[in-house]
């Protein structure tokens, strides 16, 4: 759920895009790089910085406003005309996200850390309804004949906000060229918080619910039909995400239970995985969606999925921002995840994948060591063990009996030394229950679901797993979303960045003389290890709180979000 806004990363993408005109008329210049998509001519820009070529704002589905709001994404109609793809297109709305309370005592670099988290993106673009639009960046000397293989990049954000503006995907294109490798970067949008993930059974009986997986489905399908266009070969696309765009990888691998239809041929997911989620219409979403109903103005009408679609945006806005926030006492368990809906995600996403209904394809699940620091200070006024009792018991396990929560809670103790950031002692023991409380949530949402995934899926198709060691915070340990500077830096900044896009080029991610990444298997589940010193790679195992994560994870199945 990386809510951080990378602002650094996209003040370098829009101060590389220039919109070059005419000065005599105002038509763009012949000589910008330009593809044929049906009937249009799609002029982008030219980035000789990076040496990357890039088509920005492509719509690939009907603007989901009107009567198609709440609505499965329609794919766009054939493109005619001239399309100016030299600057971004609207980002989808965002949820606002209220400022936490942060406790004294807190390092000056974690509270500059936490300063990005929730942020609005950039207002340079504007958000809007009319926002399923996708980028494509390219090497600048590819022809449609070139074949390249294809990575699409989904956005985190706690499916609550974020863009496709975020990341510079041309330091990835052009690193890869630098490696040998050249690949396409993708990045589509796609819708967020109601707009795209509204829960309760009315959602569920008109069959409109993960609307923002739909749409992540509905560019993958634009690729197939026209990357060939931009010189990507449809037959190599490899899917990849962090954070919420981790886990939406994850759900898209478990998406009519586990078939591909030929739209991907690899996963690579940085903290995330199929999701310990439940269903759409349980209690929780249920109250969610009766509450938006009242706040959108709905409520006494007769069809209150009907009413939602003919509200003014900013009342559907408003009652967006009046929802369960990640930054509320509830935390990770937010009502904008996505959930089984007996339909595109038939069971909940861990009883696909132990069912076996799940993509067979070679993927890369990893994670940072701290993952849950970031998200425990919504909770900071939980102090004492048995207001961490009953947190834990109502808010993520209600049908678990107490006795097992009682183990879980023996194996998560209080003792701060044994709780996160890890392996920092007494330190940063902001309250008595934080260090506990980040390491539960950052195993529960994250650690355990990827480890599931990953002893599950061993020995059946070429899997490989990271832990991220480096870029670390002080207070914070090293936090969520920290490997996002390995993999959008600089080119040749990061070893991350490398393995990934050998990975989506051969599906191997060794070569080119780097540290031998070995698979991942049960008898030696191996860990790619990032770390802050020397050296700066080596593999490690993936043995770390085994009992603890084990007891987790089957409370999760047992009981899911």
């Amino acid at each position: 759920m990386a809510l951080l806004t990378h602002i650094s990363r996209t003040l370098l993408l829009l101060s590389s895009v220039s919109v070059a005109v005419s000065a005599q008329d105002g038509q763009l210049i012949s000589t910008q790089p330009s593809v044929t998509l049906d009937n249009a001519t799609v002029v982008g820009v030219a980035n000789e910085t990076t040496g990357t070529n890039q088509f920005l704002g492509i719509p690939f589905a009907q603007p989901p406003v009107g009567d198609l709001r709440l609505r499965l994404p329609q794919p766009v109609a054939p493109y005619s005309g001239t399309i100016n793809a030299t600057a971004f297109g609207n980002q989808c709305i965002q949820q606002t996200q209220p400022n936490t309370t942060l406790p004294s005592g807190l390092p000056s670099a974690a509270a500059q850390f936490l300063s990005g988290m929730g942020a609005a993106q950039p207002q340079t673009v504007p958000q809007d309804e009319d926002c399923l639009n996708v980028n494509v960046i390219v090497p600048a000397n590819v022809t449609a004949e070139s074949k390249l293989p294809v990575a699409v990049w989904i956005y985190g954000g706690g499916f609550a906000l974020g863009s496709n503006i975020g990341e510079p995907g041309e330091n990835v294109v052009q690193r890869s060229v630098e490696l040998g490798h050249p690949i396409i970067f993708v990045s589509p949008n796609y819708r967020l918080n109601a707009f795209g993930f509204l829960g309760g059974k009315e959602m569920k009986e008109a069959n409109v619910t993960n609307l923002g997986l739909h749409d992540q489905r509905e560019a993958f399908r634009w690729v197939q039909k026209y990357i060939s266009a931009f010189g990507g070969d449809p037959s190599k696309v490899m899917i990849w995400g962090e954070s919420a765009g981790a886990q939406s990888v994850g759900m898209q691998m478990v998406y009519n239970n586990g078939d591909s239809e030929g739209l991907f041929r690899a996963a690579f997911m940085e903290s995330g995985a199929p999701m310990s989620t439940g269903y759409v219409d349980n209690p929780f979403l249920q109250a969610t969606f009766d509450q938006f109903v009242v706040d959108a103005g709905c409520s006494g009408s007769a069809d209150a999925v009907a009413c939602l679609r003919n509200i003014s945006t900013d009342a559907f806005t408003q009652a967006v921002n009046k929802a369960p926030t990640l930054s509320s006492y509830r935390s990770v368990n937010q009502p904008w995840e996505p959930r089984a809906d007996g339909n595109a995600i038939a069971q909940p996403p861990e009883h696909l994948l132990l069912a076996g209904k799940i993509a067979n394809v070679p993927f890369v699940s990893g994670n940072d060591m701290d993952e849950g620091t970031l998200f425990s200070f919504a909770n900071i006024n939980v102090t004492t063990d048995d207001e961490f009792f009953d947190y834990v018991s109502s808010n993520f396990f209600p049908n678990i009996p107490s006795a097992n929560i009682t183990r879980l809670l023996e194996l998560y103790p209080s003792d701060p030394a044994a709780g996160s950031p890890f392996g920092t002692g007494d330190n940063f023991t902001y309250t008595p229950e934080y260090k506990r409380m980040a390491a539960l949530q950052g195993d529960l949402l994250f650690i355990a679901p990827r480890r599931l995934l990953t002893q599950t899926l061993a020995g059946k198709q070429a899997v490989y797993s990271f832990l991220g060691n480096e870029h670390g915070v002080e207070g914070l340990g090293t936090p969520h979303g920290s490997d996002l500077q390995d993999v959008f830096g600089a080119p040749g900044t990061g070893n991350l960045q490398d393995y990934l896009i050998r990975f989506a080029a051969t599906l191997n991610p060794n070569g080119d003389g780097a540290v031998e990444w070995p698979q991942y298997t049960n008898q030696a589940p191996n860990l790619l290890t990032l770390n802050n010193g020397e050296p700066a790679v080596n593999i490690t195992k993936d043995n770390f709180r085994a009992e603890a994560m084990a007891y987790l994870t089957g409370l999760c199945v047992a009981d899911p979000m």
